[in-house]
């Protein structure tokens, strides 16, 4: 079961409610209490397919009441709700709501003592509302009468003010309140409650020459005074929140002079709970708030730290750590949207400069292609060998060995002497690209090119179209660097293949005398051949057809993929 408040207009009677679809019940007798203080019990929800909507299985009555309500007001409160889960019993979670809201004092003044008391013992909100029944929300409702003059607090208790009128009383200032306690105490004069507090609260543009920080003198424009001149109102509303901001950040640098570490100045209309906060002294790291209220008044609350802060703080004095200077705000410089504005127009201008410098682009991009980046996705070659014989056999390749000898210079020419491994490959660690691109903006072009060429090496696909025609340019020798192998012959089982090799190599009529031989018998001929023995003329340099730039077949049966690819691509190298 979970607690929660969900909006009225997210909830419909469920088919299981035994009074579904009868007409709306009647709601005499609890329809004042809810007006006086809300819906306390809350009703029985699961969800019903929807998204965020809910179907009420008790609580029907409830609903109703709330609903009527809501119709009064124009707007309507999101309800307390205990939310099934498969496998839940609604009668033993009702039964079981039922008691916990038993045992919750129906005073409300009293049941905030009881929750401030809790509080004070390190019992948290959710702590308090899961012993109750009760949603965090109500929980917090009933703290914030703590926000509330204590004869507030009493004609509350007493049912002389309604919860409506009570939570927006919580809401104001302590100025706020003493006038509206004027008002109330005064049986000639009309206090405002529900909807017209929030109006008298928060509506208009008349702002008091009370709540200055800043000397009237300083104000240039016109102030308005009643008959007697009791009271007097600034005419220009912004006139004075501009000179009143300037007052406040003058007194939040003040308090920053005077050694408080951080000092917030929350946003009108925003309010300061105390409740869930603990008095902190400035030397144990206590804050700052200032709040302004719609009306321009402000409250700085000293030495506070929120219960999160508190608890950290406590934690590390029973470890014994020294006094330290209280952390930071953890609260981020910039916003997301300011961090990205600032960002893109970074972006704009450093790359409009970087077309005048293709040098440092070269640089650039090498640095890229050796370490990626976010949008970077740069792999080398695997060079996975199909089993352990053409793993020797490439190992011992004169190719291969060449290629580590260049490659050992050039992880020397970037400032790793001692390593033995891959140049490219990065995982698109930001600060190895901008280590490796410092490293490159030192270097002359041609050791930047010598830097290059490895990596593309190293990035250059095995199988590929591209190999075939970068071999067919360079007019590759592949008889200076491959030799046939054990590994080769071992590989080598086709008999018709090996007759035909046979033919290249030694002619088409020792070929022909041989193309019933068993291909074991016909690939030791091509050895003898390629050595010089057992009478046969040595040959050199012989290559097979696969191995040639650009590479041939020996039949048109097809799956030669290499001759494949350069037979998609040869017109764009060679004339015809």
């Amino acid at each position: 079961m979970q607690l929660a408040h969900i909006p009225i207009d997210r909830l419909n009677i469920s088919a299981a409610n035994m009074r579904h679809g009868k007409r709306a019940p009647d709601i005499s007798d609890i329809l004042p209490s809810v007006r006086a203080r809300g819906v306390l019990v809350p009703l029985l929800v699961r969800p019903n397919g929807s998204p965020d909507t809910f179907e009420i299985v008790a609580g029907r009555r409830r609903y109703f009441a709330a609903k009527s309500l809501a119709d009064e007001r124009g707007e309507g409160d999101a309800l307390p709700c205990a939310i099934m889960e498969d496998g839940d019993d609604a009668d033993a979670l009702e039964a079981s709501l039922i008691e916990n809201i038993a045992r919750l004092d129906p005073d409300e003044g009293s049941q905030w003592e009881t929750f401030s008391r809790l509080i004070r013992k390190g019992r948290t909100i959710a702590d308090i509302a899961a012993t109750f029944g009760i949603t965090d929300l109500q929980v917090k409702r009933i703290l914030a009468l703590s926000d509330l003059l204590p004869k507030i607090r009493e004609a509350y208790g007493r049912e002389e003010i309604d919860a409506e009128t009570a939570r927006y009383l919580t809401m104001a200032s302590k100025a706020q309140q003493k006038d509206w306690l004027a008002l109330f105490a005064d049986p000639e004069q009309y206090a405002p409650g529900g909807f017209q507090l929030k109006q008298w609260l928060f509506g208009g543009q008349s702002i008091s020459t009370k709540v200055a920080l800043f000397a009237a003198e300083e104000y240039p424009a016109l102030i308005v005074s009643d008959l007697f001149g009791e009271d007097s109102y600034f005419a220009d509303a912004d006139l004075f929140w501009l000179k009143q901001n300037e007052a406040i950040a003058a007194r939040r640098d003040a308090y920053l002079e005077a050694g408080w570490t951080e000092v917030s100045v929350l946003e009108p209309g925003q309010y300061f709970h105390s409740w869930d906060h603990e008095k902190a002294p400035r030397k144990k790291g206590g804050k700052v708030v200032i709040t302004v209220s719609h009306r321009g008044g402000v409250e700085c609350h000293e030495g506070w730290l929120s219960r999160k802060e508190a608890r950290r703080a406590r934690a590390h004095d029973e470890v014994g750590e020294q006094e330290e200077a209280p952390a930071k705000s953890s609260r981020p410089e910039l916003t997301g949207p300011m961090q990205n504005y600032v960002e893109l127009h970074r972006h704009a201008a450093v790359r409009a400069a970087m077309l005048g410098h293709p040098g440092v682009a070269l640089r650039l991009m090498v640095a890229h292609s050796i370490t990626g980046s976010g949008l970077w996705q740069v792999r080398r070659e695997p060079q996975l060998a199909a089993n352990e014989t053409v793993a020797a056999s490439l190992a011992a390749c004169k190719a291969e060995a060449n290629f580590a000898e260049k490659r050992r210079d050039v992880l020397a020419l970037l400032g790793q002497p001692e390593e033995d491994r891959a140049v490219a490959g990065g995982h698109g660690d930001d600060f190895a690209l901008a280590s490796v691109f410092a490293r490159l903006l030192t270097l002359s072009d041609d050791d930047v090119l010598r830097v290059l060429t490895i990596v593309m090496a190293e990035t250059l696909e095995a199988g590929s179209a591209i190999v075939e025609a970068l071999g067919s340019h360079l007019n590759v020798d592949m008889a200076a660097c491959w030799q046939a192998d054990d590994a080769f012959f071992d590989l080598l089982r086709d008999r018709e293949i090996a007759n035909l090799m046979l033919a290249d190599i030694g002619g088409k009529h020792v070929a022909d005398g041989n193309v019933s031989e068993k291909v074991k018998t016909q690939k030791k001929i091509i050895r003898d051949f390629l050595a010089g023995e057992s009478g046969r003329g040595k040959v050199e340099a012989w290559l097979p057809r696969w191995m040639k730039f650009p590479a041939e077949s020996y039949t048109d049966h097809g799956g030669f993929r290499t001759a494949d690819q350069w037979a998609k691509v040869r017109h764009l190298y060679v004339s015809e």
